[in-house]
């Protein structure tokens, strides 16, 4: 098969037609430029330029060869550019995974992040709660992770990407949704709650549980759910109040009023990202030195 040093000597040499200004083109001598013509006609079986002492012309398998030639040595400084730009972390692909709360909160911003810094890396979201997540970055299938709460193992590591604090939603025709300013926790004591799931929803069900048990608040459990946009739709639905992360505000449900909640931690929420320390995507590795 022929080489990509034989294609260069001939493409040099078609397009100057002078064997001695190929050869300087090329910073060889003549000599060993020749041998690569020999060689090149030799593996194709073929003549590819009629030359003699005066002259040197392409033959029509020549004129044929030269654009499939010019052709195979852009794609491969085409493939050796972007092989040194997944090198480098200048392309390639990312897979995120996120929560769905987490997507109005710190996903915006890695995203513009990453078009900014990173034009050329794919970005590959998936939406997983946090167990799912942890899962696929152990398996390898996910880059970088959004997860409440931060995570800790053998592999991995975390950063906090938000801080936020709670927001009540209340019905519109709630009595509280009609007062000015932050609202005290202990105004919830008594109230009918829609709170977050146990098992599918854990850091938000902990932090509830302890912010309602400092503040000697009992308020009513009527229902037990996993996502925010679930339980904003059943607060507007009039099922009962809740709390929710400040991002959920974005979601501009009608019906529902939202007010701030006076708490010793104001931004008690934490988003944290999370990879493993082993993984060595180049384009991930990237994106954190810009996050």
């Amino acid at each position: 098969m022929f080489t990509l040093a034989q294609l260069t000597s001939f493409v040099a040499v078609a397009e100057e037609l002078h064997f001695t200004r190929a050869a300087e083109r090329l910073n060889m001598t003549q000599p060993p430029l020749s041998r690569q013509i020999r060689l090149l006609e030799g593996e194709l079986r073929v003549r590819l330029l009629d030359r003699t002492n005066r002259t040197v012309r392409l033959t029509p398998a020549g004129r044929a060869f030269l654009a499939e030639a010019r052709r195979i040595l852009r794609q491969s400084e085409h493939a050796a550019l972007a092989v040194r730009r997944v090198s480098t972390g200048e392309a390639g692909a990312i897979a995120v995974g996120f929560t769905a709360a987490g997507a109005h909160s710190a996903l915006g911003g890695l995203l513009e992040t990453a078009r900014a810094v990173l034009p050329g890396v794919e970005i590959v979201l998936q939406e997983l709660v946090t167990r799912d997540q942890l899962e696929a970055l152990g398996e390898g299938s996910l880059d970088l992770g959004l997860i409440r709460p931060s995570a800790t193992g053998a592999d991995l590591t975390s950063r906090t990407a938000v801080r936020e604090g709670l927001l009540a939603a209340l019905p519109a025709r709630h009595p509280m949704a009609a007062v000015d300013g932050p609202m005290r926790i202990e105004e919830l004591d008594g109230e009918d709650f829609l709170m977050y799931s146990p098992t599918e929803a854990r850091y938000f069900h902990e932090l509830l549980v302890g912010i309602f048990r400092a503040a000697g608040v009992r308020p009513v459990f009527t229902q037990y759910l996993t996502q925010v946009h679930s339980i904003l739709a059943l607060v507007h639905a009039g099922w009962g109040t809740a709390l929710v992360p400040e991002a959920a505000a974005r979601m501009r449900y009608g019906g529902i009023v939202f007010r701030q909640v006076a708490l010793p931690d104001p931004r008690p929420v934490e988003l944290n990202l999370v990879w493993r320390r082993s993984n060595d995507n180049p384009a991930l590795e990237a994106l954190l030195r810009h996050l």
